[in-house]
């Protein structure tokens, strides 16, 4: 049987166990090594089994994914997420729709502190959808603005999406992060659009909020002020090369961590918790990456991505629309795969057309953790959508669906913005301080 015979019915087997649900990292563990034997032999499989896990345990720079997921995590069970939300509620709570633009504003807030999808959808999730109920929104918009709002945690920094690329694709995690920061923005300024976009042509969906006089504006924003200052210190850190991204990492844990005891809004036992569920965290991102260096030689010997990549060249495309067809891919695997499976699945085979079509790696990797955003949010798997039904199980699934439809399209624009203008993910990434 060839090595191209092997590989395929590798990468099939793996879908298989993807799709009946076998953790991401066992499956890749399973086919990786089972195809580093049958092309390379037992031995050479186990050898790569230890020595790519003693690498990765030993990386210096992967530290800075258990500090930025402390870091989320003490700010959650201190309640600094709500006082983000807060702020934003203050300000423009009372306009149409207020509340929902709100929402948006707070997952962007409390992205740029936990780095994770999932536990900005769930956080923000328990503030904002008993708020937005109370002021009678209709569930479709309450519901697809959290789900939606959550995704902006893979993408504004800092982000374990950037990290994950970053170590398969050997590309500085500091440009990545500071890549990831006008993009962010500008989604979250278009999910605030389509907010008001939706308001306008449905007003009952988002009826006006209260009004706040400015004295209470004024005490929200306060509220808000230090961890605002933790955000701005950490990303702005890593700008001016005052900090590399896992010295900025220990410095914004170490902030939120003293801002919590300073407080008294942090005990022992919430650090525990939160040290705890990072620990779990961390974990299953270092398996999945020890997998990933499993699968990837296996994906190598079977000679298929070089197979692909004459395959994509061979059509004589122009850069940009091999760039389309790559993400196109992404998009329908997305409706399927878990982000991270996509990552390790997909890197070995297309990073290495991106590199000899002369694509900006950075820019690429931007364009691919949005792609990975969007699925989130894509039926059938949507682990976004089922996040926001676990806190809102008395809205049907379907509604939910419906209510993330604005919103994923506003994310296809927010890509297409992107890729034909590259110089908005590159500016701040080509004037960092070195």
């Amino acid at each position: 049987m060839s090595a191209a015979a092997v590989g395929l019915i590798g990468l099939a087997i793996l879908l298989v166990l993807l799709i009946i649900r076998i953790p991401v990292a066992i499956a890749m563990f399973v086919v990786g090594w089972c195809g580093i034997a049958a092309l390379n032999g037992i031995k050479a499989a186990n050898g790569l089994l230890a020595s790519e896990t003693f690498t990765l345990a030993s990386s210096g720079e992967l530290v800075v994914v258990p500090l930025f997921i402390l870091m989320g995590n003490v700010a959650s069970v201190t309640g600094m997420s709500r006082r983000l939300y807060d702020a934003a509620y203050a300000i423009i709570g009372s306009i149409r729709g207020g509340l929902a633009s709100a929402t948006v504003v707070g997952c962007g807030g409390f992205a740029a502190l936990s780095g994770s999808s999932v536990a900005s959808a769930l956080t923000m999730g328990k503030v904002a959808l008993a708020e937005m109920n109370r002021f009678k929104y209709d569930d479709r918009l309450s519901t697809g603005v959290v789900a939606a709002g959550g995704t902006l945690g893979i993408l504004i920094p800092p982000s374990t999406g950037f990290v994950i690329y970053a170590i398969l694709t050997e590309q500085s995690i500091g440009r990545l992060f500071l890549a990831g920061v006008v993009p962010g923005l500008l989604l979250l300024g278009c999910f605030v659009l389509t907010v008001t976009l939706i308001c306008f042509i449905r007003p009952a969906f988002g009826p006006t909020g209260p009004r706040t006089s400015m004295s209470e504006k004024a005490r929200a924003l306060v509220g808000a002020g230090p961890i605002v200052g933790v955000i701005v210190l950490t990303i702005g850190g890593i700008y001016g090369g005052l900090f590399s991204p896992t010295e900025a990492a220990a410095v914004g844990a170490g902030l939120v961590i003293l801002i919590g005891f300073v407080s008294r809004t942090l005990s022992l036992r919430d650090l525990w918790v939160a040290s705890r569920q990072s620990v779990v965290t961390t974990a299953t991102v270092m398996l999945i990456l020890i997998a990933a260096h499993m699968i990837n030689p296996f994906l190598a010997l079977s000679h298929i991505p070089s197979a692909v990549g004459e395959f994509l060249i061979s059509l004589n495309l122009p850069v940009v629309g091999t760039l389309m067809i790559i993400l196109a891919v992404y998009l329908v695997l997305g409706c399927f795969l878990e982000g991270f499976a996509m990552l390790v699945l997909t890197l070995p085979i297309f990073f290495p057309i991106i590199t000899q079509l002369g694509i900006d790696p950075i820019w690429f990797g931007v364009l691919v953790v949005l792609t990975l955003e969007m699925g989130l949010i894509s039926p059938p798997v949507g682990i976004n959508v089922f996040i926001v039904k676990s806190v809102a199980s008395d809205v049907p699934l379907s509604r939910i669906f419906v209510g993330v439809l604005p919103f994923w399209c506003a994310m296809l624009v927010t890509l297409a913005i992107l890729v034909a203008f590259p110089q908005i993910t590159l500016f701040l990434p080509s004037t960092m301080i070195q």
